[in-house]
């Protein structure tokens, strides 16, 4: 089976790094070098490609830009593998290659099997791959917040389950009381708003507009209003094109019906002697069947003319009475119906405010009934958790100098503020929020007849690495990722307790790849691979700066740290100790 692998990662223009490729290996990979020699820029060009912020301060002073590439090996049914697909990436020789572009404005591109993507991508991979542990992410564990997601994520599905449901009839109730409160609260204004659209759709009952009326009434108005000029000139049109037939008077061939009649008859005599001719004749033809046709129409809409004068009155009187409305309600007839259907449904709404607030009444009771039963089974699921993790993380302390340690979990509840809605427990009525009712706080005794403190407080410099250590080997052991990366979270150890890190660290990397940035030759003693970053003289990190030390070169620097002087010959036997002790103890 394929196991995800960082194989390696080029970095150019980043910080002190003018251009260096880091070689890891599957299992525990140890970076050190001098203080400033670049150490945290492997972390920082891990936290590109993990999707972290990109700042425009970490590319080297006088590069366009910084470029970060990594190759990881991934199975292609992974889950990274399978999003990186859709996004339209291909694997490599079963590698998925990764970039992260930093330009020197500020800007930042990604790119996932040779196709650009969003850098959001990029971190959406990372939560399959990659768990950086460093001092940030340290102090991130000492607040309560963290803590109890540190704990809920160990739990696993005897948490998850009912706090899935706990969000949503959470969420649920937020809604239900949002629209009590505005319906209680806003009694008033929503009376008046009811008011209001009641006396408007009293007003438009009383006229009771039709669809289209308004445009109807307009054109019958300008009709009316011209209904003399109208009739006189339908009457002077018919004149012309038809005459009066009855007039005996009448001159022959005196209206263009007559003539057209006329042509067309001339026409017609000599047709069958040229085509052309003959089709003239048939045009002149449907001339005079139209004229004809126009006439008549011309002659029915003379006599159908209505010119009376209460009718008119009647028309302006009604579209006075539209006007009204749509001054009001609408800039036309149909806008003021579509408010009258809209507000009869928001009236309806308005005047069964006491029926709803009854139905919501009796929902937001269920809700809070079902969320006081499940506020019970978080807690309980938390606390079964609680003492699973906290043994887990107290054996570990145990194999870290820190055998009388003892770590604990402290679950409480606040009460409810005055006022507010509290879930009724134990007889008192407490807070809740969106993760359920528990305050959860990582306790430590560092010692026999030591009270338990919170961990912030409880321990010192040295014993709070130790314990986010553990915390954190015991937490992956519950939710784990291939990749583990360890920044100097070795602080402030020293002595046995730094073998005993090592020790744990190299057992982890038995079963994930471990990279650790550290200063300590007890921790870089167990790796199975030891890069060392060393800068040129004119203060960067090129090629050659990031060596893999092997054999006498890793006796070398194992020295250096030891001592300071690569050459002591009591630094270089307490180094060859060491690593024989690492291959031996590990």
């Amino acid at each position: 089976m394929v196991v995800p692998v960082l194989e390696e990662m080029r970095i150019r223009s980043l910080g002190v790094i003018d251009d260096a490729v880091v070689e890891l290996s599957p299992g525990f990979t140890a970076v050190t070098g001098e203080t400033g020699a670049g150490k945290t820029m492997v972390v920082t060009s891990l936290g590109l490609l993990l999707g972290g912020r990109a700042d425009a301060a970490l590319v080297r002073a006088g590069a366009k830009a910084a470029v970060v590439e990594g190759r990881i090996v991934v199975p292609p049914e992974s889950s990274a593998a399978v999003r990186a697909s859709e996004a339209g990436a291909e694997l490599d020789d079963g590698a998925l290659l990764v970039s992260r572009t930093l330009s020197a404005e500020g800007r930042s591109r990604a790119h996932v099997g040779g196709r650009s993507v969003p850098v959001g991508l990029l971190a959406e991979l990372s939560d399959d791959l990659v768990a950086v542990h460093g001092q940030t992410d340290q102090q991130g564990l000492l607040r309560p917040a963290r803590q109890r997601q540190a704990l809920d994520r160990f739990a696993g599905e005897a948490v998850s389950a009912p706090l899935a449901r706990w969000t949503t009839a959470y969420q649920r109730l937020r809604s239900v009381s949002g629209e009590l409160d505005e319906i209680t609260t806003l009694a008033r204004e929503r009376a008046q708003e009811a008011d209001m659209l009641r006396f408007g759709l009293e007003e438009i009952a009383a006229v009771e507009p039709l669809a289209g009326e308004d445009t109807e009434l307009a054109a019958e108005a300008e009709r009316l209003g011209h209904a003399e000029a109208l009739a006189s000139a339908a009457t002077t049109a018919h004149g012309a094109l038809a005459g009066d037939p009855e007039d005996p008077g009448r001159p022959e061939n005196s209206d263009a019906a007559a003539l057209v009649s006329a042509a067309h008859r001339a026409l017609e005599a000599q047709r069958a002697h040229d085509p052309a001719l003959a089709s003239l004749a048939d045009r002149l033809g449907e001339v005079s069947i139209l004229m004809s046709d126009v006439a008549g129409e011309l002659a029915g809409y003379a006599d159908n003319l209505d010119a009376d004068p209460l009718r008119l009155a009647a028309v302006e009187e009604r579209r006075a009475a539209l006007a009204q409305l749509t001054r009001k309600y609408g800039e036309d007839i149909a806008a003021v119906l579509s408010w009258s259907e809209e507000s009869a449904a928001r009236l309806a709404e308005l005047e069964g405010d006491d029926e709803r607030i009854g139905e919501l009444s009796a929902e937001r009771d269920a809700l809070i009934t079902e969320l006081t039963n499940l506020a019970q089974q978080l807690t309980d699921a938390r606390t079964d958790a609680a003492k699973r993790f906290a043994d887990a993380v107290t054996e570990e302390l145990s194999e870290l100098a820190m055998p009388h340690a003892r770590v604990s979990f402290a679950l409480g509840r606040s009460d409810a503020a005055a006022g507010a809605i509290g879930l009724e427990l134990d007889g008192r009525s407490v807070a809740f929020g969106p993760h359920g009712t528990d305050e959860v706080e990582l306790l430590l005794a560092p010692h026999p007849g030591a009270q338990p403190r919170p961990v912030a407080k409880g321990a010192s410099g040295g014993e709070l690495s130790r314990v986010m250590l553990a915390v954190e080997v015991v937490f992956a052991g519950a939710d784990p990722v291939p990749t583990y990366l360890f920044d100097e979270v070795d602080a402030g150890v020293g002595g046995k307790a730094a073998v005993e890190v090592g020790r744990r660290l190299a057992r982890l990397a038995r079963s994930a790849q471990v990279v650790v940035v550290t200063h300590l030759p007890q921790v870089a003693a167990f790796a199975d691979r030891h890069l060392v970053v060393e800068k040129t003289d004119d203060g960067s990190v090129t090629h050659s700066g990031v060596q893999a030390m092997e054999g006498e070169s890793r006796v070398r620097e194992l020295s250096r740290m030891l001592a300071g002087q690569e050459d002591s010959e009591l630094a270089r036997a307490h180094a060859e100790e060491l690593l024989e002790a690492a291959r031996s103890g590990s």
